[in-house]
């Protein structure tokens, strides 16, 4: 019986360190998601295709649409102009800036 007990101590705490461990192999690989969202915003009014053409949903014909409708007053505009699709600004929005002169 007591060494029943023992066993069941053990395995418990090798699972309590499992867990552990998984924990700070998550927080490690949490950091450089955070580094990647803090990268550089792209402006919409200076940019040129090609830096256009790297964010999500954005091609040749999209890039292209955006430098023909510049200046714009704020971000949204790309939206609400039909530049581009409001699915494809929700997904660059965080990427972008419209910087004004």
């Amino acid at each position: 019986m007591k060494t029943l007990m023992t066993m069941l101590l053990a395995l418990s705490l090798g699972i309590s360190g499992g867990l552990y461990a998984a924990d700070k192999d998550t927080k490690a690989t949490a950091k450089p998601a955070a580094a990647e969202a803090k990268a550089p915003l792209i402006d919409i009014n200076s940019a040129k295709a090609d830096e256009l053409m790297k964010l999500n949903g954005i091609g040749e014909a999209r890039a292209a649409a955006i430098i023909k409708g510049r200046p714009y007053k704020s971000k949204d505009e790309l939206a609400v102009k039909k530049i581009i699709p409001q699915a494809v600004y929700d997904k660059v929005k965080d990427s972008i800036i419209a910087k004004q002169k």
